[in-house]
């Protein structure tokens, strides 16, 4: 097949302009010979922050406080500005061989051959349908990004009362589109005991007289032609309350965008479901890299942008040949997290920005987290931050710096406390 389409060489291939894929291609444009090209399905690149008007991007990276839709628009420009190639409007199908991409464009299917290729897909959101809330099937009934998408881009009306499902951050972004849109939050809904989100959001929650229905589940869509009401279920009693609204909006509940990286074969990860990675964010295939939130669903944009960043190195010294193949140590998550990234120890090789990323699976307000292997413990870390569902948790990788290249899989489990103290000094005798 691949014999009959025209045959593009490039030195890097990028899937996906989102933040981790122009960052990326930043960073690899000025030091690579040859092509560094970003292959976007959209019309325009930057990725989810296009449709989020509103503040709180850009701090890690950029070290400024700008809207979703300046955030992308400085991604791009600084991406061509160190000059990256941004096709856009184009579609990656599938592959047709090692590093061959299989491309579906306006200028018709073509096959772009690269030297490396960065994977840079992103995440999405789980749909209703995905999440099985039975019911109706009214309209009404968004995730975040086609809330955004309509409010922000097509300027459209969404309702006048609206329950969000899930108190993560992305979900007090829809709370902020909703208000836009002049449609009043009447309800969030979070199966956990405290809103997952950080304590300034759900002070402002608080104070704008946003209810956060806690340790509770949508039961039931109701409405023939419109959303008019959804069923909330308590967990732990029971309790059934209807709730009127005509606007529903499903946030948070990531899920990789994975396909391609399924289809070449890539070992994928059971808990984040995307590729795994080393600290280089190489994947199981050589040439392959994978970044962003395609990896840990989900960070927040800048931070999937530092992925971006971090990944060159790697992809510079797989272009020379230096990078190797090292043997590496599996990284496993306890029953207390969902997952870790990444999921593969290479000995002397740096995570990005000295980390480890987990995301919980209960809360700890002053967490200690305990690495062991092969039945004794390697290293432990106290943090000052807490460990809460519905956000990523960072974790120093010094904590697994100790471990045996040739033993067996790290774990990572959580603790409360540290029980291990030294014990109390005694006082000096009198003399």
């Amino acid at each position: 097949m691949s014999a009959e389409l025209p045959v593009e060489h490039v030195a890097v291939a990028v899937v996906g302009g989102g933040p981790s894929g122009l960052t990326a291609a930043t960073a690899l444009a000025p030091v690579v010979d040859g092509e560094v090209r970003v292959i976007e399905r959209e019309r325009e690149t930057g990725g989810i922050p296009r449709h989020s008007d509103h503040p709180g991007y850009g701090l890690r990276d950029l070290h400024r406080f700008v809207s979703g839709p300046a955030y992308a628009r400085r991604l791009t420009a600084t991406a061509r500005d160190a000059g990256a190639v941004l096709e856009t409007e184009a579609q990656v199908t599938g592959w047709d061989g090692e590093r061959r991409l299989l491309v579906t464009s306006p200028r018709g299917r073509h096959v772009v051959e690269a030297d490396a290729v960065v994977l840079a897909t992103g995440a999405r959101e789980r749909p209703r349908p995905a999440r099985r809330i039975p019911g109706d099937r009214p309209d009404g009934v968004y995730t975040t990004g086609q809330l955004q998408n309509l409010v922000h881009l097509h300027h459209a009306e969404v309702g006048r009362r609206a329950v969000v499902v899930g108190a993560e951050l992305v979900s007090w972004s829809a709370v902020v589109t909703l208000r836009e849109a002049g449609c009043e939050t009447v309800a969030m809904v979070s199966r956990y005991a405290h809103a997952e989100a950080y304590a300034a959001f759900r002070a402002w929650g608080r104070a704008t007289h946003v209810p956060v229905r806690t340790r509770s589940r949508v039961v039931s869509i109701e409405g023939r032609t419109r959303v008019e009401a959804v069923v909330l279920e308590h967990l732990d009693t029971g309790e059934r309350t209807r709730v009127e609204c005509d606007t529903v909006v499903t946030t948070g509940d990531w899920v990789p965008d994975h396909e391609l990286a399924r289809l070449t074969g890539l070992d994928l990860d059971r808990g984040t479901r995307g590729p795994s990675v080393d600290g280089s964010l190489r994947t199981s295939r050589a040439g392959v890299f994978a970044v962003g939130n395609l990896v840990h669903p989900v960070d927040t944009a800048d931070a999937a942008a530092l992925d971006g960043r971090h990944v060159a190195d790697g992809v510079v010294a797989d272009l020379r040949g230096v990078l190797g193949e090292s043997d590496s140590v599996p990284l496993l998550a306890s029953d207390d997290f969902r997952w870790v990234s990444p999921q593969r120890l290479v000995s002397g090789q740096r995570t990005p920005r000295g980390d480890l990323l987990l995301w919980p699976e209960t809360s700890r307000l002053l967490p200690v987290v305990v690495a062991t292997q092969d039945g004794r413990e390697i290293g432990r870390a106290r943090t000052a931050w807490p460990a809460a569902p519905g956000r990523v948790y960072r974790v120093p990788a010094s904590v697994v710096s100790s471990a045996d290249p040739a033993g067996g899989p790290v774990t990572i489990s959580l603790r409360s406390t540290d029980l291990r103290r030294p014990p109390p000094r005694r006082a000096p005798r009198a003399r």
